[in-house]
């Protein structure tokens, strides 16, 4: 992932929260509006809900990693957010996919 294609910025944040959608998913709720861009945005986040901070990375890592592994179906110009619940704990990557690949197929933006 580029530096660009990272969201940092607490007004990205606040207004995909406020004027985007959300899609809930067993282990995932994403979050997303479009950017008027030529390329996605993305956040992986997990709250001290999901765990220590060990828990967390690993949360984040295999939506990461999930997101890595899609990101070529997804459509662009989107900001997003993934965020972890603390039903991730202790499950596979191939589960934290199917999970993902749910949600964007929910809010349509996975192409085709």
């Amino acid at each position: 992932m580029l530096k660009k294609e990272v969201l940092r910025k607490r007004e990205d944040f606040t207004g995909i929260y406020n004027k985007g959608k959300s899609v809930p998913e067993r282990y995932i709720v994403f979050f997303f509006r479009e950017n008027g861009l030529s390329y996605n945005r993305t956040a992986f986040l997990a709250s001290k809900k999901v765990g220590n901070s060990v828990q967390r990375n690993r949360a984040k890592r295999l939506m990461k990693e999930s997101f890595r592994l899609s990101c070529e179906d997804i459509k662009t110009g989107y900001d997003m957010i993934f965020v972890a619940r603390n039903s991730i704990n202790g499950r596979k990557l191939s589960e934290v996919d199917r999970s993902l690949v749910n949600a964007v197929k929910k809010g349509k933006l996975f192409k085709g």
